[in-house]
């Protein structure tokens, strides 16, 4: 896999970003992109921020979040798509299937903790965790998807970009891109998104009028690679770029 320098150096390396705190460990996140796919020019789901977030405030954003211990040991409908998994091991430190798992449905989670929007496909009965340090009734966000009856399909989620944070500022992530189509929305629940909530408000927008928006130069980046994908077919075999810092540069490997 080789390495190439991107545009994304000028924009995440500016010297007018806070690059003087104490270097940490990049937390897991994941971040989920909708995208209905049903209109001439395929739109996406962005919601902007609060104003009062330390991190990345009033810019709009996909729903997504860190990655929590009982997202992997949420049942799913599906597994993952064998390919995505493969994708999502590449370069993992600590790489279990497990682990690939548990990033996927902390993207549907967070989308649903930010949009109010649960992801999956109804079923008969309510769903329980597997065996474990977690097992029985689930609980948190989770227990939204038992009341409701819907099961997380992993099997439809996309494998779109991975990015980690640039070393020495105040928060850093690694962050997995996923995406869905919007008829993967089972049930819609009020009262997630206003002005006391992390999400103001949300909006779907074709992709090249997202791009113009005030965005993360990382957001704008992966609006791109999911406009050449879905030229491309929105196909699984499609890979996914890795975008991380390398010698003070941002540099892009193909997973």
């Amino acid at each position: 896999m080789s390495e190439i320098a991107t545009p994304l150096a000028d924009r995440m390396g500016k010297p007018t970003r806070d690059n003087t705190h104490p270097n940490v460990r990049p937390r897991d996140a994941s971040t989920l992109i909708l995208i209905d796919r049903s209109r001439p020019a395929p739109q996406v789901l962005l919601g902007r921020r609060h104003q009062s977030h330390k991190f990345m405030p009033g810019m709009f954003v996909f729903p997504g979040g860190r990655v929590e211990a009982d997202d992997k040991r949420m049942p799913a409908a599906t597994p993952l798509d064998p390919r995505v998994e493969a994708r999502l091991l590449k370069d993992m430190r600590m790489a279990s299937p497990a682990r690939a798992r548990g990033l996927a449905l902390a993207a549907i989670r967070e989308t649903f903790e930010e949009t109010g929007l649960l992801l999956g496909t109804r079923q008969a009965g309510t769903p329980t965790t597997p065996a474990g340090p977690s097992s029985g009734s689930l609980s948190g966000p989770w227990a939204a998807f038992a009341k409701a009856g819907v099961l997380p399909d992993l099997g439809e989620i996309h494998f779109i970009a991975r990015a980690i944070t640039p070393p020495r500022r105040p928060r850093r992530f690694d962050t997995r891109f996923f995406a869905v189509d919007a008829d993967a929305i089972a049930v819609r629940e009020d009262g997630k998104v206003g002005p006391d909530s992390e999400l103001v408000e949300l909006v779907w927008l074709p992709i090249e009028d997202a791009k113009q928006l005030e965005l993360p130069p990382i957001t704008k980046a992966v609006l791109e690679e999911l406009e050449a994908r879905t030229a491309a077919g929105f196909s699984h075999d499609l890979p996914a770029p890795f975008y991380r810092m390398v010698h003070r540069r941002v540099m892009k490997t193909m997973l």
